[in-house]
């Protein structure tokens, strides 16, 4: 089974994995909330953020570059489901921002480092 991002297959050209960064309620101090003292409230949930971490691999620099502006053209777009590599499924999820490393390394393939960042946006 593998991962993809709205069927597509965005991340198996190399290794990567998935971190859930944050899930549950808000809770904001009360004294913000016009309270006083110590204490806070729970407002709402959190949107649920998830970061894919990896490398993105191509037998030469054309299709290194390839299956990097297929990422990069996720980025902004209408959420779609976010499946990991055990089948989990994060549904309405949104691609809000993908981070490069700051070199593409060449050997038998060339590879670049990302972390591709997804929200489930309220």
């Amino acid at each position: 089974m593998g991962s993809s991002y709205k069927g597509i297959d965005l991340f198996g050209s190399g290794p990567h994995r998935f971190s859930v960064l944050r899930e549950g309620e808000l809770v904001v101090a009360a004294y913000l909330l016009g309270g006083s003292g110590a204490g806070g409230q729970v407002v709402g949930k959190l949107d649920v953020q998830v970061v894919v971490r990896g490398r993105l691999v191509g037998r030469d620099d054309a299709a290194a570059w390839s299956v990097r502006d297929a990422l990069s053209a996720q980025a902004g777009s209408d959420a779609g489901t976010l499946i990991d590599l055990r089948g989990h499924r994060w549904e309405g999820m949104t691609l809000v921002s993908v981070e490069w490393a700051d070199r593409v390394d060449r050997g038998r393939v060339v590879s670049v480092e990302y972390a591709a960042t997804f929200r489930r946006l309220a």
